[in-house]
């Protein structure tokens, strides 16, 4: 079942290192449904923000375990992390925080 445009792209991630990488490099980093493709990744990208897009690269952030004790539970859970390159010239203005 193919997801929805808004559904594939959940949050913009904003940290230390992806305002390094959107600065450097023009590549952006969003938070994306787990089950999303990276063409249609590109597609929600290049639809919702209106750029085009060079090239996406994904990885899968794991679950991270914590202790109290000998007990352990789960302190976060696993997501889908997207690295979206937009072409030469062009910037998405939400990061320009």
């Amino acid at each position: 079942m193919a997801l929805h445009l808004y559904d594939v792209i959940r949050r913009p991630m904003i940290t230390e290192k992806s305002n390094l990488l959107a600065e450097g490099l023009n590549v952006y980093v969003f938070e994306v449904a787990s089950d999303a493709t990276k063409t249609e990744i590109a597609n929600a990208v290049s639809t919702i923000f209106g750029k085009s897009v060079a090239k996406v690269r994904t990885a899968v952030m794991p679950a991270k375990r914590g202790t109290r004790g000998r007990k352990t539970y789960w302190r976060t859970q696993q997501f889908k992390k997207a690295f979206v390159t937009l072409a030469a010239g062009e910037t998405i203005e939400l990061f320009n925080v």
